[in-house]
């Protein structure tokens, strides 16, 4: 299982960053800032339910893009928090590969700066607008179960489950569910056969909705009350 290592980062010819340990881009190769809005906000009716308060969490912190875009969005609906964000990391990017990837999102980067600073710093809690943001290193198999808090919305984005299954396992699925408050929800650009039942076989009720770019489907999953 993972510890503290650090990501391992090629980039292509479009710029975009792409683990070499799984073989898969950081973000959607269409553009990767209108996939997390339409993924993990609108899958999880974001902003409209946020309020102080609030919990997301997050297995895969990668870029911290879903984090960005989940800040702009809670500004812009003058959601003031404190919401908290907690994500789930194995492998950690460092300041200068974050920075060159949002790059490719200039809006995104424009509100990073408090993010990049404390994250060169070596802080993994940190205040980012209305959200206060905490990013768990290591294997998420290890630290998800030692996680004492319960989120009202999960943004589930490991990498590829073709590629990197051990994040969207049964196990870890029933984790999620079992940090989740009543009638909570989670979103994945994903609509793989086994992750809708995992998500279902947790206690989930799983929908297929349209997927973003040249994905057809995703999945969004809401826990009963």
């Amino acid at each position: 299982m993972a510890g503290n290592q650090p990501a391992t980062v090629a980039w292509n010819a479009r710029g975009v960053p792409v683990s070499t340990r799984f073989d898969d881009p950081y973000f959607s190769l269409d553009d990767g800032l209108a996939e997390t809005r339409h993924t993990f906000l609108a899958g999880n009716d974001l902003p409209a339910r946020a309020r102080e308060g609030f919990a997301i969490a997050e297995l895969g912190f990668g870029t911290g893009l879903n984090m960005l875009a989940t800040r702009i969005a809670l500004e812009e609906a003058q959601v003031a928090g404190p919401v908290s964000y907690t994500s789930f990391e194995a492998f950690p990017m460092e300041a200068g590969q974050i920075e060159r990837a949002l790059s490719a999102f200039p809006e995104a980067l424009a509100v990073a700066a408090p993010f990049l600073e404390a994250w060169q710093a070596g802080a993994r809690r940190f205040a980012l607008g209305p959200l206060r943001v905490e990013v768990i290193i290591g294997d998420a198999r290890e630290t998800l179960p030692r996680w004492e808090g319960r989120a009202d919305a999960w943004y589930l984005d490991g990498f590829s489950p073709a590629k990197n299954p051990e994040l969207w396992g049964e196990a870890l699925l029933a984790e999620v569910a079992r940090h989740t408050r009543p009638g909570g929800t989670a979103a994945t650009y994903t609509a793989a056969g086994f992750v809708r039942r995992g998500l279902e076989a947790a206690g989930f009720a799983v929908e297929r909705r349209p997927g973003f770019g040249r994905k057809r489907h995703m999945s969004v999953a809401r826990l009963p009350r």
